[in-house]
């Protein structure tokens, strides 16, 4: 036996000693990795605390953009706090936020690490490339929504009756913030989701392919209702990238349908039509 399959061997022992494991056993793992995940957040959010002032200036940004147009043309328009303790409050859910951030690859780590047991080799592979190209998705989104925020928060000011002031108060900007972010992130995860379904054996390319009126139509109502302030342009913004991605996941799945096809010896099945008789050999 080689030295690779002697530590394959060794991997597929711990495998199957770790799956029948008895329960108790499972909810000490379970314990240990959920406080190694709550420290690397406590250790984030004190990295959080301490750059408080930079993370706040970025996340201000897309406001202060707003506020700078809004007074030059006249408009009395503000980000203010509201509360006496408002501003610690702020302060700390701002290193919280920040804190699961930075913390992300871990406790993100932690949970993959927790469900592994419970999948195959090949479903581990995978499960661990969907983790990988994950962030960078969700991230690419996060900028997205980034660039949009402005503009759709110039079109929603804009609806200010003349002679009123909009005095906005900080903890709902920082949720309207934290909504755009995640939604637009969010669905930047969609094609990966797409590509799982298909590699798992859910869904093939030729019927995505035939539900391609229904990918369009539900991408522009997922925009329509997630963008902020419901104008095409800021709904194109987010709908196009999507599609865009939803076509690339699409080949991936007939490009993976071709190579299970090479290497399978079952009929495909899919090729014959549902009204149809399928040949005899």
């Amino acid at each position: 036996m080689t030295k690779s399959q002697a530590r394959q061997a060794k991997r597929e022992l711990k495998q199957r000693n770790r799956s029948e494991m008895p329960l108790g056993n499972h909810l000490r793992e379970l314990r240990a990795r959920v406080l190694r995940s709550v420290l690397a957040i406590i250790i984030g959010t004190i990295i959080g605390w301490i750059y408080y002032d930079q993370i706040f200036e970025l996340l201000a940004q897309p406001i202060t953009h707003v506020v700078d147009q809004a007074r030059a043309e006249g408009r009395d328009v503000q980000l203010v706090i509201t509360g006496v303790a408002q501003a610690f409050t702020l302060k700390l859910q701002i290193a919280s936020l920040a804190g699961v951030i930075i913390a992300s690859p871990i406790w993100i780590y932690q949970l993959w690490r927790f469900v592994t047991p419970g999948l195959k080799p090949q479903e581990r592979r995978w499960s661990m490339i969907f983790v990988v190209l994950a962030v960078p998705l969700f991230l690419l989104g996060v900028v997205l929504s980034y660039l949009v925020l402005p503009r759709a928060l110039e079109v929603l000011f804009e609806f200010t009756p003349d002679g009123v002031a909009n005095y906005l108060g900080i903890d709902t900007y920082l949720s309207f913030f934290t909504r755009v972010v995640l939604i637009f992130g969010v669905g930047f995860l969609t094609p990966l989701l797409i590509v799982g379904l298909n590699i798992f054996g859910v869904l093939t390319g030729k019927t995505l392919l035939s539900w391609w009126r229904v990918i369009i139509f539900g991408v522009f109502v997922f925009a329509a209702i997630a963008t902020p302030t419901g104008d095409p342009v800021t709904m194109l913004q987010l709908a196009l990238p999507i599609l865009i991605l939803v076509s690339i996941a699409l080949g991936f799945c007939f490009l993976n349908d071709r190579r299970r096809a090479r290497n399978s010896t079952e009929p495909d099945y899919d090729q014959w039509d549902d009204n149809e008789l399928s040949p005899i050999d």
